[in-house]
């Protein structure tokens, strides 16, 4: 008879659904992977792409032991050796390049492939390791933090309302976010609400799955959502429909912000989104006359040279309407800071032996081939494909090329960044290991319990970092600290939110919530900014050298007329249904599905360019190129072009998009501007019309990489 159990767990996806799963095993093998029909978020069901995850685990592709490199950097030729001679070798490379150069020529490069506390990029797993070393810092700068700065400013803070509490709104906001493909269990919360009469906008560039379903759509130019968001503002102010009392008693700077909104007539904001003025009249006469009304916002709309501001106005609407005070009103960006986790135990910084730099993560190829105080000479990827994700592809890719370049990789499967690693790690996978996890779209947490042994020789990232540090010799006690201990430090807070939320609870429930109000009014004790007021002008934001003022501030490239010359088209490069970032963009069943690359070009576009449907075309600009197939559609906006993110390069012709964006800087903490992006397309059967680009050296680069933490 066979031996059969349930264990709870969650997924550690970097997705903002995050949901709880329950795992069959069946005499010690994974049968059976389900939504948890008890999560009040996740309800029993998983997306398309987590269904396969236990087909994944299994896959014959799977890292499974310890590789040396044994060909040139890039080839992806390794051999196998074992545990001891891989750490062995890892622990005398260090050590020689610390006694040479120091800690800080030392990266941990932290990426999103799994989101956990212990395994993944919250806990920024191994951080002690690195802080003993003195390793240089690692900033997270790929996905949300230009959004999460500029709401900052706003409101002091990037977490909002909570997103279930979208069930209670009269209008619904879906600004920039394609719930239906990147999370999609919000879905049921919009669907509730438009059942009780609410009305659903989507504002996108694209007319998404998620658009198609949505009550109205408008489709502004890509980074000009801020300008929208004072457009309508000034339709709003016009009818006087501000909240006179909220404005006197929560916020600061109304008069400023005020004179500001009066100078973006719906005219003048129809000229710079493409909008036509009386459908912006129209949304602002709705917003104006419905309450509660919520804007649910997500990553993809701040990665531009305003995305920072972008958030930073946005989060200003419910502070002039007063839905902030409202249940099912205001913004929902990011949960994540709602969750008081005790991180800085977690990480002990303190075990550092001195200040240290901090390393942008989007900055990658600029650090690798122009730092020299000191050079990058090692480097750890961790749950992160930088070669397929990060910007100006092409030159990240000579930066790991580097003959002098040490690098490891921790990874589940044969990316293209692990063709350049020089030592290959296999890690484990979710129903592996144990981990504790949060959402950054809902309001609880999760434990994660390990269902199946790994497969193997693969090891939890918290074992490789305690067997390093035994490799290397260091005697620090916290390094050796067991994945229960981390768990039980990160929860050992006294923050009234963690109140009767212990990890036997999680063990034994899979899943608490915050312990929070339901509905949840995020600034009903004052707005954690320092005047206690939500902050359309900030004294904070002056002080860092920004406009005090919420406002607009244009994308780079995309407003750039004589760029526009050249390289007509905006490139979107938006999240694929079947992928999540770069992960199962290896998984046969999910490729077939996706199929190979596209671009999609409006019908007007694609005359101007003779290019008819599946036509293979290059997309391109002065820093790289990608091949991809034509589709010529109507839901895509005159302009601009769109393609999907996450294939990986060498299993599509060598390129992806990412080989067009420039490593450039946000408005705000550094973030990404994929979407800040001009190119041209031709055709690949038809002569070119010039000589195609050379891709530019990364020392025109400004500065900004680098800076002392």
């Amino acid at each position: 008879m066979s031996d059969e159990l349930t264990v709870l767990g969650a997924c550690p996806l970097d997705c903002p659904d995050a949901c709880g799963w329950t795992v069959t095993v069946r005499d010690g093998a994974a049968v059976s992977l389900r939504g948890s029909h008890d999560h009040p978020f996740t309800r029993g069901s998983l997306c398309t792409k987590v269904n396969r995850y236990l087909e994944h685990a299994a896959a014959p592709d799977r890292l499974l032991y310890p590789m040396r490199r044994v060909g040139p950097k890039g080839s992806g030729r390794f051999a196998r050796i074992g545990w001891d001679e891989a750490l062995s070798e890892i622990a005398s490379r260090l050590r020689g390049i610390l006694d040479r150069y120091g800690g800080e020529a030392v990266w941990p490069y932290w990426g999103t492939g799994t989101m956990g506390y212990l395994q993944g990029a919250r806990g920024l797993s191994g951080r002690r390791f690195f802080n003993v070393i003195g390793a240089s810092d690692h900033d997270l700068t790929i996905c949300s933090i230009a959004g999460a700065a500029g709401l900052t400013y706003t409101v002091g803070t990037s977490a909002g309302m909570d997103p279930e509490d979208l069930a209670l709104s009269r209008l619904i906001l879906l600004w920039g976010t394609n719930t239906l493909t990147t999370g999609h269990h919000l879905w049921k919360f919009v669907q509730a609400a438009r059942a009780a009469g609410a009305h659903v906008v989507a504002i996108d560039p694209l007319r998404t799955r998620t658009a198609r379903q949505a009550d109205e759509h408008l489709a502004p130019i890509p980074g000009t959502d801020a300008a929208l968001a004072l457009g309508l503002l000034n339709v709003i102010v016009g009818r006087g429909a501000e909240d006179h009392a909220f404005l006197e008693r929560h916020t600061l700077g109304w008069p400023e912000f005020r004179a500001r909104i009066e100078q973006y007539p719906p005219e003048k904001v129809a000229e710079i989104t493409g909008i036509p003025a009386d459908r912006i009249v129209a949304l602002g006469t709705r917003i104006a006359t419905t309450r509660p009304t919520a804007i649910r916002a997500t990553m993809g709309m701040q990665r531009h040279a305003g995305g920072g501001m972008a958030l930073r106005t946005l989060a200003c609407i419910p502070g002039v309407t007063g839905d902030w005070a409202r249940p099912g009103g205001g913004l929902s960006y990011s949960t994540s800071s709602h969750f008081p986790l005790d991180v800085s135990a977690l990480w002990r910084d303190d075990l550092r032996p001195g200040p240290v730099r901090t390393l942008s993560m989007t900055r990658l190829a600029e650090a690798l081939l122009t730092f020299d105080d000191p050079p990058v000479q090692a480097l750890f990827v961790i749950a992160a494909n930088p070669a397929a994700s990060t910007p100006h592809q092409n030159a990240v890719r000579r930066g790991l090329s580097r003959s002098d370049l040490f690098t490891v990789v921790l990874e589940q499967f044969p990316t293209d960044t692990v063709d350049y690693a020089d030592i290959v790690l296999p890690s484990t996978m979710q129903t592996e290991h144990a981990d504790l996890h949060v959402g950054y779209g809902h309001m609880y947490l999760m434990w994660n319990e390990p269902a199946v042994a790994p497969p193997g020789e693969c090891l939890p990232t918290t074992e490789t970092f305690r067997r390093l540090a035994a490799a290397m010799g260091l005697t620090e006690p916290l390094l050796y600290d067991s994945d229960e201990t981390l768990a039980r430090t990160l929860l050992s807070t006294s923050d009234p939110r963690l109140a009767g939320i212990t990890l036997d609870r999680l063990r034994a429930e899979g899943h608490a919530r915050l312990s929070v109000p339901a509905p949840f009014l995020p600034f009903a004790s004052g707005f954690p900014t320092p005047s206690g007021k939500l902050e359309f002008y900030s004294a904070r934001a002056a002080a860092d050298g920004h406009d005090p003022l919420a406002g607009y501030t244009p994308p780079a490239e995309i407003s750039d007329d004589a760029l526009a010359a050249r390289y007509p088209l905006a490139l979107i490069s938006v999240a694929a249904h079947n992928f999540l970032n770069t992960i199962f963009a290896n998984n046969p069943e999910l490729r077939r599905r996706t199929g190979t690359p596209r671009l999609a070009l409006h019908p007007t576009d694609a005359a101007a360019r003779s290019l008819t449907p599946g036509t293979p075309v290059r997309v391109f600009n002065a820093r790289g190129s990608f091949t991809a197939e034509l589709e010529i559609a109507d839901w895509v906006r005159p302009g601009v072009a769109a393609t999907t993110k996450g294939h990986w390069a060498k299993l599509n012709g060598g390129a992806n998009a990412n080989s067009t964006v420039d490593e450039r800087d946000s408005d705000l903490a550094g973030g990404a501007v994929y979407h800040d992006n001009r190119v041209e397309v031709d055709s690949l059967t038809t002569p070119t019309a010039g000589p195609r680009p050379s891709v530019p050296d990364t020392g025109r680069q400004g500065p900004g990489g680098a800076r002392r933490a």
